[in-house]
């Protein structure tokens, strides 16, 4: 449920208001009860975590840095470059 913002045009009061989405603007003042109170358009509240144990690991990407894989068996493996196969031509005699 969102908070909204109030603002009588009679005395001045500003307040907010935490209500359902579903419900009916305010429009009585709480202080002077005149019906002269309007919502203002504001620009939301941000996301907001409440409690403890939020951490920007909790959500990272998990690394294989220093642990082995199991294709690997712990050994490193460099990139070799491939020995090419000696290419058999046909000769011709003549």
């Amino acid at each position: 449920m969102p908070t909204y913002s109030y603002i009588c045009d009679a005395c001045g009061h500003q307040f907010d208001q935490f209500q359902a989405i579903s419900e009916e603007p305010i429009r009585a003042c709480p202080v002077c009860e005149q019906e002269r109170v309007r919502r203002l358009i504001g620009a939301g509240a941000g996301l907001i975590f409440k409690g403890s144990g939020f951490y920007i690991t909790d959500y990272a990407r998990k690394s294989s840095q220093g642990k082995p894989t199991p294709s690997s068996n712990g050994q490193d493996k460099k990139a070799e470059p491939k020995a090419e196969a000696p290419s058999v031509s046909k000769q011709t005699e003549e």
